[in-house]
């Protein structure tokens, strides 16, 4: 038996991050997979931490060695997920959490069928472009590249399993830890651990 294999999507801006570190908080049998990434560290970030930060030349190096369960070049800049800790983790029946985008949970749905697909949805168009705006970390250029990005990511909702509306943060955090509590009590996580109460009754 193996733990479940979470993946969380959301276009920039929806809260995704905010939401995955309030559940990490209640749910602190879930580890994080921490993403590999060629961008420079920003600002408060540490290695290992935020990210693993590597060199272009070191993770192409790694996407080359098969090192890599997804990996995608966003804004110029690689970002992937460690096959091998992945495969550990789960082995080792802890569950798993992926901050990644659609394309990288394509990826990793077609090597893990049974990955908990979540998708976190702003409440609207209007309040995303709010949302981006009121960070003030990027200029309008940007904004618009990420609300085009965003249009993209959101065309792909319906290939989740899950669909989590981010419009009131403690309800969306209730949504959140409810999926991966109903997963935990599914057929194929429960069985194995309670066969011998089932035999008990057969």
């Amino acid at each position: 038996m193996a733990g479940d294999l979470f993946v969380v999507v959301a276009p920039s801006g929806a809260g995704k991050t905010s939401l995955v570190n309030r559940l990490l908080e209640v749910e602190r049998d879930i580890r994080l997979s921490v993403s590999w990434t060629t961008r420079a560290p920003r600002e408060g970030e540490a290695n290992g931490r935020e990210y693993h930060f590597v060199s272009r030349e070191a993770f192409e190096s790694m996407i080359a060695a098969g090192d890599f369960l997804e990996h995608a070049n966003v804004y110029g800049n690689y970002y992937g997920t460690s096959r091998r800790w992945i495969e550990s983790e789960l082995a080792g029946e802890h569950d798993v959490l992926l901050e990644i985008d659609w394309q990288g949970a394509a990826q990793v749905r077609s090597l893990f069928p049974r990955m908990v697909g979540i998708f976190v949805l702003p409440p609207s168009i209007g309040e995303l472009r709010r949302r981006l705006t009121a960070r003030g970390k990027d200029s309008a250029e940007v904004i618009e590249k990420r609300m085009a990005s965003a249009r993209e990511e959101i065309s792909h909702v319906l290939e989740f399993e899950y669909i989590i509306v981010n419009e009131q943060f403690d309800v969306a955090v209730a949504d959140l830890q409810a999926v991966v509590r109903a997963a935990r009590l599914s057929r194929e996580r429960r069985a194995g651990r309670l066969s011998r109460l089932l035999d008990e009754f057969r």
